[in-house]
C-alpha cells in the first residue's frame, strides 16, 4: 500500500489518506499473517484510538496546514513496531525471556520518548532471540519467527521480528538493537535496510542491556530516506546515558572511495554466491565513477574470536539482575539459595545459560588475564587499525553474512555454526562504528541466489559518519 513515509504524508496532505487507514490496513495484515509467521508477540490495544485522535488533529487544518505541521512532526501517524527488549511505559516488555513474562515497563526509553514526540504510533512489540541472545530468533521463549519470503527458513535475529515485520508489510518502520549484526544480519535475511549507528549516537536508556559497550539501537524500512530520517530523530546526547555524544560533523567528501578487505571475503566459507554479488557491485560502483580499491585489515580475522570472549563477559555481568529478587519471575522453593538456582535454571533458555557460564568462566580469577584482559588489548588494536584504514577510504564494503538465511531447525544444535555467521557484522561493534545493510539485486532485479532467499551487502564507515552510508546506498 504505502511505501514509505514521504508517499504517507504526501497522501495526509493531499487527504487521500487517513492516519486510521493506514493503522488498519497493518492491523489487517498482522491478523492475517501473524499467525503463521509468528512476529508480534502483542498488538498494543491502543493503537486505533491514537489514530483517531491523530486524525482529528489533521480534520480542520487545510492541506497547507498539514504540511507545514508534518514539517516539525515527521513522523506523525507513522506506524512503529519495538522490538521487545525497548521499552515502553505501561507496556509488557519481556525480552522474549519467561523470565520477564509480565514484566511492564515503568519509563519510556529515550528512543521511544523521542518517536513519540515526532508522532510515531506504536503498534506492539515483535519477537527476537531472548535477551537478544542469538542470531535466528530460535531462542525466543515464545517460538520462532519464520522468514516472510520462505516459512522454511529463519528470519534471523536477534531482532528478527523487526526485519520480518517490514519484510511481511506489517509496520512501515520498526527499531531493533545491534549488538554484533542484531540489526543486520535480520535486515539481510529479509531483503530490508538495517542500520547499525555509531555507538553513542543514539542512547541506550531504556534498552535491557546485552553487552553495554556494544550494544545500540537502530531503525529497519525498505526505504533508506525512512532510515535516515528515523536515525536522524533518534540519535543525540542524553543526561540519562552517559556514554551518548553530540552530533560530531564528519569532514566533507567530494567523492567516496570505497576499500574491500578481498582477503578476508574470498575464503573458505563464503557462499560463491555472496563472492559474486561482492565482485558485482564493485564493478557497478566503478561504473559510476568511484574508487574501489583492495585493502588488508589482518585483525579482521580475529574480530569474531575478540568478540565471543568480550560479550559473554559483558552478558555474564548484566544477566545477574534477572535473579527473581531484583527482576524477573521468581521459582519458589522455600530454599533461598534453591530459589536462585531453580529460578535461573527453569527461567533463562538455553542460549542466554550458555553465554552466561562462558563468560563467567572467562571473568573467572584463573582466566581473566589471559581471555578478558587480552582481548581488550586487541579491541584497541583493531579500533585503531580500522580507523588508519579510515584514513585511505570511506567506506568498507563486505557481504553482510556468509550466506544466505538457514533453514529453521538447520543449526539450532550447533551454536558454533551460528556464532560464524557474524563473522562480517561483529567488527563494526567491537570499533564502535557505524554499519548499515542493504539488500543485494542483480541487474535482471533478482537476490542472486539459488534458493531465491536475499543477500545483503554491508557498508561500514567512519565513527559518526552516518551521512556517507546513505550517500552511497543511494547511488546503488
Amino acid at each position: 500500500m504505502i511505501q514509505n513515509i514521504q508517499e504517507f504524508h504526501s497522501q495526509l496532505i493531499d487527504k487521500k489518506i487517513t492516519i486510521s487507514d493506514l493503522v488498519n490496513y497493518y492491523l489487517k495484515n498482522i491478523e492475517k499473517k501473524n499467525k503463521d509467521l509468528n512476529i508480534y508477540l502483542e498488538v498494543f490495544d491502543d493503537v486505533l484510538t491514537i489514530a483517531k485522535q491523530y486524525d482529528a488533529e489533521l480534520e480542520n487544518k487545510s492541506s497547507d496546514e498539514i504540511k507545514t505541521f508534518l514539517e516539525t512532526k515527521k513522523l506523525f501517524g507513522v506506524p512503529v513496531a519495538i522490538k521487545d527488549n525497548i521499552l515502553i511505559k505501561g507496556k509488557i516488555a519481556s525480552a522474549s525471556s519467561k523470565s520477564l513474562e509480565k514484566y511492564v515497563a515503568s519509563y519510556d526509553a529515550t528512543t521511544i520518548v523521542k518517536l513519540r514526540e515526532a508522532g510515531a504510533i506504536f503498534l506492539g512489540r515483535v519477537n527476537m532471540d531472548e535477551f537478544a541472545m542469538g542470531g535466528s530468533t530460535e531462542n525466543s521463549a515464545y517460538g520462532v519467527t519464520k522468514n516472510p519470503l520462505n516459512k522454511e527458513y529463519v528470519a534471523g535475529g536477534s531482532s528478527g521480528g523487526s526485519a520480518a515485520a517490514i519484510s511481511a508489510d506489517m509496520a512501515l518502520i520498526t527499531l531493533g538493537s545491534d549488538t554484533g549484526g542484531s540489526i543486520r544480519q535480520p535486515a539481510s535475511y529479509n531483503g530490508v535496510i538495517g542500520l547499525k549507528p555509531t555507538y553513542g549516537s543514539v542512547s541506550r536508556h531504556g534498552l535491557m542491556a546485552m553487552a553495554s559497550s556494544f550494544d545500540v539501537i537502530g531503525p529497519f524500512s525498505k526505504d533508506i530516506d525512512d532510515v535516515k530520517m528515523v536515525f536522524e530523530i533518534i540519535k543525540g546526547q542524553d543526561e540519562l546515558d552517559s556514554t551518548t555524544h553530540g552530533e560530531m560533523q564528519p569532514m566533507t567528501k567530494n567523492k567516496i572511495k570505497v576499500g574491500i578487505p578481498n582477503e578476508f571475503i574470498f575464503t573458505e566459507g563464503v557462499s560463491e554466491e555472496v563472492k559474486e554479488s561482492i565482485k558485482d557491485v564493485s564493478e557497478k560502483l566503478k561504473a559510476q565513477g568511484v574508487e574501489v580499491v583492495d585493502i588488508s585489515i589482518p585483525l579482521l580475522k580475529e574480530a569474531l574470536a575478540l568478540y565471543y570472549i568480550l560479550v559473554p563477559a559483558e552478558v555474564s555481568s548484566n544477566m545477574a539482575r534477572y535473579d527473581g529478587v531484583r527482576y524477573g519471575e521468581a521459582v519458589s522453593t522455600n530454599n533461598g539459595i534453591e530459589d536462585y538456582l531453580q529460578t535461573r535454571g527453569q527461567l533463562l533458555g538455553p542460549e542466554v545459560k550458555r553465554r552466561i557460564i562462558l563468560g563467567t568462566y572467562i571473568l573467572s580469577a584463573g582466566y581473566h588475564d589471559a581471555y578478558y584482559k587480552k582481548a581488550l588489548i586487541f579491541r584497541e588494536k583493531l579500533i585503531q587499525d580500522v580507523k588508519e584504514k579510515f584514513k585511505d577510504v570511506d567506506v568498507i564494503l563486505t557481504p553482510t553474512t556468509p550466506d544466505t538465511a538457514f533453514k529453521i531447525g538447520e543449526k539450532v544444535t550447533d551454536p558454533l555454526a551460528l556464532y560464524l555467521a557474524d563473522i562480517f557484522t561483529v567488527t563494526a561493534n567491537l570499533v564502535g562504528m557505524p554499519a548499515i545493510s542493504v539488500p543485494y539485486m542483480t541487474d535482471k532485479g533478482e537476490t542472486g541466489t539459488e534458493n531465491k532467499m536475499p543477500l545483503g551487502l554491508q557498508f561500514m564507515a567512519n565513527t559518526d559518519d552516518e551521512n556517507v552510508l546513505f550517500s552511497i546506498v543511494k547511488m546503488l
